[in-house]
């Protein structure tokens, strides 16, 4: 065995150009699960001496599921910032730059001037890619840059000089327009490091020697191939490619960023791998986010720069726990209930012996404080032991009761509560604690006033898609004569939206000026309601007629055509903002919920926050 140590490139390494691709079939024999072998070169660690943490979220982060509405991007910059870009700890963030979405969320980024996450792009190493980032003023952009020969020889179709002379060309390009380049090594774990990465990455030396500019280096692990073990051999040892392009092509550590994912479960060791080795930077997404198997969680390497370096000041953590809130809250998305420092039970303990320890000192069992470090009370756990007032801090505590509505544990609902599971224990000799799920049937059972049912969920959403539709017909200049064209453009919004029952518009004294019914069968029957016919007195009509706000009327039977409605109603007001009538819509409950993932596509489309002028180049191809 050996321990390796150079310093600077001792060498000119050559590109090597084989007839056939070196696709490591020992390795990777693709039938089978790949092999980790070692040729027991060991290597001390040498961490860098600026460790940061650089984000994808907004570009690999966006691949692996719906992409991101303009206000999601900037809300989830502000935390990013917040987080840890106060403090530069988070020192980039990478975004796309080809549809006019993505170029609008970029200058919404930028418009809050922060110094970091400094805000790059990403594009696919050609002329016309680079001159998007040239013309949207970018100082740094990402190239993609593969460096295998499964990607070289069975993708692109060329020889290594080949991709090298390309790749240089852009590169040389970029830095001729004052940009520095970011070259994505994209399948450096199945790459020939010595044949091809290592002599490549020599020329960019020299390219940022002549230009006076950095040129900075992504490695991308990109099948996830890549292997933290002391003694494992290239092209899958993570310590010796970075050591590697450090001390043998002469790339400053500063200069190096990781890129991992998660296919074999070792990104995030991976990524801290590197950073011990020289690697400066590790590339990240908020909770894992990325292509297929996902990236390195950026909270995880908040959490493991804090342990490797003991600065507690370099982020606030408690921004964790907003970031997984508004993962559930708003984008919808399920946190896994154990998933590290952000799912819903990750410090808490099911085991009964544990939880009585906890009970008895917390730190026995949390990990840290997590009050402190992520705003997070330990969990209570549930067991024969917990009594009435540990029932009531559960209920509290995990159905979210604000000020007011919190139970005490005198509530009879939660002695019933208290007393049915300490029936279990006593009939079945249970020794395990109460799962979540146990106790949200219980309460559920004696409490069910502090649940919202199914229906309430559905009324809910049936008045957000219908007050969305409402408010932008009102606006429209048409229905302000109250006449055929109001009637024309009453008609064709009916036609629109299939759900519509009954459309309606009256003026300031509640009188029928125009109406449409959409089914033909119930005409007849809306025959008792003609045009001047006075809605004065109606509900619908009065509150937007006093507040000049939407009104949104509980569900209701019709009584024309006796079927579940919603009434949506709202003021119409002219260039002055002055009410000048009332917009009325009876909404058939079942129609408009069978077209509500089609309406909230069409509305977050014509969002005015993503709404520019231009089309979108075509979708990029190839990631790292």
């Amino acid at each position: 065995m050996s321990i390796l140590y150079q310093t600077g490139g001792i060498r000119h390494l050559e590109l090597q150009e084989p007839e056939k691709p070196q696709l490591y079939r020992d390795m990777f024999p693709y039938s089978s699960v790949c092999r980790t072998t070692f040729d027991q070169v060991l290597l001390t660690p040498r961490p860098s001496s600026v460790m940061r943490i650089t984000d994808t979220t907004f570009r690999d982060g966006q691949q692996a599921r719906p992409p991101y509405t303009v206000k999601q991007i900037c809300h989830m910059f502000d935390l990013l910032h917040r987080l840890g870009g106060k403090t530069g700890l988070i020192s980039m963030s990478e975004f796309f730059i080809y549809s006019p979405k993505d170029r609008k969320a970029v200058d919404s980024c930028r418009a809050r001037g922060y110094r970091y996450p400094k805000i790059t792009s990403w594009v696919r190493a050609t002329k016309d890619d680079l001159r998007l980032s040239k013309d949207m003023g970018f100082t740094e952009t990402g190239l993609l840059t593969s460096v295998s020969d499964y990607h070289i020889f069975l993708k692109l179709n060329k020889t290594r000089q080949q991709a090298m002379d390309m790749y240089l060309s852009i590169v040389e390009q970029a830095l001729d327009w004052g940009i520095v380049p970011r070259c994505h090594f994209e399948d450096v774990t199945r790459s020939d490091i010595y044949g091809f990465c290592l002599p490549f990455a020599q020329k960019l030396m020299e390219l940022s020697e002549q230009s006076g500019m950095p040129v900075k280096i992504r490695l991308c692990d990109t099948m996830g191939y890549g292997v933290p073990y002391a003694g494992s051999a290239l092209p899958r040892s993570v310590q010796r490619i970075v050591r590697a392009f450090i001390d043998e092509a002469g790339v400053p550590g500063e200069n190096l960023e990781w890129h991992g994912h998660n296919d074999f479960h070792k990104v995030l060791v991976n990524g801290v791998t590197a950073w011990l080795f020289g690697c400066s930077a590790v590339n990240s997404t908020l909770l894992g986010f990325g292509e297929r198997t996902g990236n390195s969680p950026l909270e995880a390497l908040v959490i493991e720069y804090i342990s490797l370096t003991g600065d507690d000041a370099a982020a606030d953590t408690t921004v964790i726990t907003e970031i997984a809130e508004y993962f559930e809250r708003e984008l919808k998305y399920h946190i896994p209930h154990n998933y590290p420092f952000a799912g819903r039970d990750f410090n808490a303990t099911s085991a009964g012996v544990h939880a009585d320890g906890l009970t008895k000192n917390e730190e026995i069992y949390n990990i840290f404080d997590t009050r402190v470090l992520l705003n997070r009370p330990v969990p209570i756990i549930i067991t024969d032991k917990t009594g009435r007032a540990g029932v009531a801090y559960w209920i509290n505590n995990n159905l979210h009761l604000p000020e007011g509505k919190r139970v005490s544990k005198k509530h009879p609902a939660v002695g019933q509560i208290y007393d049915a599971i300490m029936a279990v224990y006593a009939e079945t000799g249970r020794t395990t604690s109460f799962s979540h799920e146990e106790m949200e049937t219980l309460v559920g059972r004696f409490m069910p006033e502090l649940f919202s049912t199914e229906f309430d969920h559905v009324k809910l959403l049936a008045g957000d898609l219908a007050a969305k539709l409402i408010l932008r017909l009102a606006a429209h200049k048409d229905l302000l004569d109250f006449g055929e064209k109001a009637q024309a453009k009453l008609e064709a919004f009916a036609a629109e939206f299939p759900f519509i029952q009954y459309l309606y518009l009256t003026d300031t004294k509640g009188l029928l000026k125009c109406s449409t019914i959409t089914d033909p069968n119930y005409k007849a029957k809306y025959e008792a309601l003609p045009i001047g016919y006075d809605f004065s007195q109606r509900e619908w009509f009065q509150i937007p007629m006093h507040t000049g706000d939407l009104h949104i009327m509980d569900v209701c039977q019709s009584l024309f055509t006796s079927k579940l409605i919603i009434t949506v109603s709202c003021a119409v007001t002219d260039a002055k903002d002055i009410i000048v009538g009332v917009l009325g819509v009876d909404i058939q409950l079942e129609s408009l919920l069978k077209h509500a993932r089609s309406l909230k596509q069409q509305q977050e489309a014509q969002s005015s926050e993503e709404q520019e002028e231009g089309e979108a180049l075509p979708p990029p191809d190839g990631t790292d």
